[in-house]
């Protein structure tokens, strides 16, 4: 039986062409910038975020903690979403490891953060304070349903940010798709911020690795703190040609997933015991709730994984689904056959 895994975009496989072209990689030592494909790759990165530069690295969470480290000193202060992933999901790394102080503002339903309550969250010359050096966004948010942060609000916060003198990092692990979705150039959600990281192994079906992409002075600095968090990889060109072949070929094929998600959104939405707010539904990633005297989670995971799907569980009765490359239109009408199945306890 074929498994339908809806558990997250990072259990994509990498397509074959991305196989043929890490068998056929121009390889180097990469710490010594003589990889030829990590290189290129870096190029393309920087070019279609509208940067100077970009430095490869080996994953999402390393992306997000080289820019912090880069940005910030030791003691300084980091104002961030309470969802963000930076804040739930990078195992403290920011304090753990840099000694920075994150300042958590809370997320709107769409992602954002209020700016009057980013201004409020900026400290004040005062001795008593830490220095406010940073303002990190995420686009799309997991958290807040795939939400797409639009230009017109990611330039608002940037000038806040900078009339402050203060940087601003974007956490845009799944950028393209925000891009997909509200039909701009990524060039455009990104041309203001400092900073920007992107995963390749989500959407883009790539096994491993992030770029941080910014201007050329960051990413010197960038590249010192990847190697003091051990991110120095030596023939990365194996790995970094298939990220070629994703932003070559992989970047408009989101919008399928886009579309799946949808489908399976309202889908959901027909099921008695589920509740999913479909106004949410912008990308690839879909949330949704089983209401109270329903089954319980462990109970409604198990029989879908019974009947051939996974879905993951990101709270008391609160469920995701991601479609992404592999999954077609026809697994999420099997998906649903399945959801149903065992709502009604078959």
């Amino acid at each position: 039986m074929k498994m339908i895994d809806l558990r997250s975009d990072t259990v994509t496989l990498p397509t074959p062409a991305m196989r043929e072209a890490m068998y056929r990689a121009e390889v180097g030592d990469d710490v010594l910038g003589e990889d030829p494909t990590v290189n290129r790759l870096e190029e393309m990165a920087a070019e279609r975020m509208g940067k100077e530069a970009a430095v490869f690295v080996a994953s999402g969470t390393m992306a997000n903690l080289v820019c912090l480290l880069t940005h910030c000193g030791r003691g300084d202060e980091f104002i961030v979403g309470h969802r963000a992933h930076t804040f739930l999901y990078e195992v403290g790394a920011s304090a753990g490891l840099g000694g920075l102080h994150p300042h958590t503002v809370h997320n709107q339903p769409d992602g954002t953060l209020d700016l009057a309550d980013v201004e409020a969250a900026i400290r004040g010359n005062n001795v008593h304070f830490p220095r406010t050096r940073l303002i990190c966004l995420e686009n799309t948010h997991n958290r807040c349903g795939g939400a797409a942060l639009s230009v017109e609000y990611t330039d608002s916060l940037c000038e806040l940010a900078h009339s402050r003198h203060i940087a601003v990092h974007l956490d845009g692990a799944r950028i393209f798709n925000a891009a997909i979705a509200l039909g701009v150039d990524v060039e455009e959600l990104t041309r203001n911020v400092d900073s920007v990281s992107f995963c390749l192994s989500k959407g883009l079906s790539c096994p491993v690795g992030s770029l941080v992409c910014g201007s050329a002075d960051f990413i010197a600095e960038a590249r010192r703190s990847r190697k003091m968090v051990g991110g120095g990889m030596r023939q990365a060109g194996i790995i970094a040609a298939a990220g070629v072949v994703a932003l070559e070929h992989m970047v408009d094929r989101l919008a399928k997933d886009h579309a799946n998600a949808r489908r399976l959104a309202e889908g959901l939405a027909e099921v008695a015991g589920l509740s999913t707010d479909l106004e949410r539904v912008q990308t690839n990633i879909v949330y949704f709730d089983s209401l109270d005297g329903g089954l319980e989670p462990e109970q409604f995971l198990a029989g879908l994984r019974e009947g051939g799907v996974k879905m993951s569980s990101t709270g008391p009765r609160r469920f995701r689904a991601v479609p992404h490359y592999g999954i077609k239109a026809e697994d999420i009408e099997k998906a649903l056959a399945v959801v149903r199945q065992v709502m009604k306890g078959e």
